[in-house]
Formats: C-alpha cells, sequence, structure tokens
C-alpha cells in the first residue's frame, strides 16, 4: 500500500500486559468467536448464524460494557471490534463466562473493517463508547470521528439506524456534535446532547469520574 492511501491511525498499538487467562482465551475461544480481517465483504447473518439487529461496537476496551449490553439484549448480535490484545482476551472470557453467543470480534483497524468488509446497510446500529480522545491539539488530528469517517460509516447503517457516542472529554463532545450535525444523512435524537440511554451501562470509570464532577457526554443520531 503507497503512503498517500494510509489513513491517520485514531490509536497507537501499546505492548499492554495479557494475562494468562486472556491469553488462554485468546488461543481457545478466538477461533469460534474471532472473525479474521479480510478485504471482502462480510456476510453479518451468516457469521452469527441468524438474522438479527446487527450493532456495531468500535474500541470496547476490556469488554465489560458490551458484555452487558449484549447479555441484556440477546435479541440482537454485536460485532465488537478493538485492537489491543488484552481487551480482546478479557472480552472473550466474559463471553465464555456468560454464554454469551451474540458476540463476535474483530481485532482489527475500524476503519479498514468498515471499509473493506461492512456491506452497505447492513447495521442497524453503531456505538463508540469513549474513543480516545487525543486531547493535546496536536494530536486532534488522530480523532476516530472526523467527517470523511462518518460518511463511510453512515453507508453501512440501515434507515432509521442510529449512532452513539458517549466520550468524558468536552472539547471532543463539541467537535462530534459539530461533525455528526454537518452530515446530511443523520438527524440529532435531541438538542445538543442526549440523556445516557438506559442499555449504557455506567463503567466503574465513569462512575468514579462522575462522582468528582466531571461531565460525560452522549450523543445520539439518526440515519434518515
Amino acid at each position: 500500500m503507497e503512503l498517500r492511501d494510509r489513513h491517520i491511525r485514531s490509536f497507537v498499538l501499546r505492548q499492554g500486559r495479557v494475562s494468562a487467562a486472556q491469553q488462554r482465551s485468546l488461543d481457545t475461544l478466538m477461533p469460534r468467536f474471532g472473525i479474521s480481517y479480510a478485504a471482502q465483504l462480510l456476510d453479518l447473518d451468516t457469521s452469527f448464524g441468524r438474522a438479527a439487529p446487527k450493532i456495531l461496537e468500535i474500541g470496547f476496551g476490556m469488554g465489560e460494557p458490551t458484555a452487558h449490553i449484549a447479555r441484556h439484549h440477546p435479541q440482537n448480535d454485536y460485532l465488537a471490534l478493538e485492537v489491543h490484545p488484552p481487551g480482546v482476551g478479557s472480552l472473550l472470557k466474559q463471553i465464555d463466562e456468560q454464554g454469551l453467543g451474540n458476540i463476535r470480534i474483530i481485532q482489527h483497524d475500524a476503519v479498514e473493517v468498515i471499509r473493506d468488509m461492512l456491506q452497505d446497510e447492513s447495521l442497524d446500529g453503531v456505538h463508540i463508547f469513549f474513543p480516545d480522545p487525543w486531547h493535546k491539539a496536536r494530536h486532534n488530528k488522530r480523532r476516530l470521528i472526523q467527517a470523511p469517517f462518518v460518511a463511510q460509516l453512515v453507508k453501512k447503517i440501515k434507515t432509521g439506524g442510529y449512532i452513539h457516542v458517549a466520550t468524558d472529554w468536552q472539547d471532543y463532545a463539541e467537535q462530534v456534535l459539530a461533525v455528526l450535525s454537518a452530515e446530511p444523512a443523520l438527524k440529532n435524537s435531541a438538542t445538543d446532547y442526549a440523556e445516557k440511554p438506559a442499555y449504557r451501562p455506567l463503567t466503574k470509570f465513569e462512575n468514579r469520574g462522575l462522582k468528582l464532577g466531571h461531565g460525560v457526554w452522549d450523543l445520539v443520531f439518526q440515519k434518515i
């Protein structure tokens, strides 16, 4: 791939420690619940073994919210994307312990997965919870939520589907609001920021921040 064709990545691969349990899950469960990246379109119903609403989760961290949501919404299927091995191993372990059959994981760059693997109008929703804020001004260009990315993502969402972004950085929330509001295929479900939807659980870090008076901003836009 030529340099000019490469996009600016919204993540840096860190050499995080993978625990023995996480590695065991990676070794034994990824063949069952993982989908390998390939530059070809994916049939999501085939991947999950059923026809059901499909929700894309981008950057699931250690996977607790993803597992929580999937457990409480068994009628939906969740395609979860993450690049960091400890997080992938953690979510696989939760899938096994909680008997979750409605999650599949792709360990790869979300931009490339969306571009190369997802069919147009194949998603019912997209969750992007607490993406890396890249809070230094010179790093803002690395933020995931940019107009070209949103334009590409919107193509993959069915009419009536939604994008839900949550962040605890106010200036990133303002950027997300501006970018999503400028996308003609999207309509804000609220005036500016939305109430936290009931399906999104509070993480321990978010709860700690709220107790310290830190803000959290949810944005929910619908494809029209």
